[in-house]
């Protein structure tokens, strides 16, 4: 597992259940431990929204950067985050599986689940963490 403080980090809605739930499911499937992960409502992540002109109060776009901080420019939002986040967790199989589908579509999905996704899976409930090593993949 690596505490290195560049490479790839994914933001992310952290009052939101659907997606504290999408972060455990790549924290499994990141098994070289290189993902880390922001909430977006954290002070980093809103340093970094905030610098690359991002909005700081809708919380229903996840943010991809894939070399964190250095080329922190170069984000990535909504399913082509998706698609990062599962090349950098090392599964390019299921990456490019989304990838296939046309930005637009797969974007209008985004889109609409980001919608209704505090009403099908409820706000998130802070609990501990399955594995106590995860905790040093999340930014403050």
């Amino acid at each position: 597992m690596t505490t290195a403080k560049t490479g790839p980090v994914l933001l992310f809605d952290g009052e939101c259940g659907l997606c504290h739930r999408v972060v455990r499911l790549l924290l499994r499937l990141d098994r070289r431990g290189v993902l880390r992960f922001a909430p977006l409502q954290g002070p980093g992540a809103q340093a970094y929204l905030r610098t690359h002109g991002l909005p700081t109060e809708d919380f229903s776009t996840l943010v991809f950067v894939p070399d964190w901080p250095v080329g922190a420019e170069k984000y990535r939002l909504r399913t082509d985050g998706v698609i990062g986040a599962l090349r950098a967790a090392g599964r390019p199989g299921l990456a490019a599986m989304l990838a296939v589908m046309p930005r637009g579509l797969r974007d209008a999905g985004y889109k609409f689940v980001a919608l209704v996704r505090h009403r099908m899976f409820g706000p998130w409930h802070p609990s501990p963490r399955a594995r106590p090593e995860w905790a040093e993949r999340f930014l403050p």
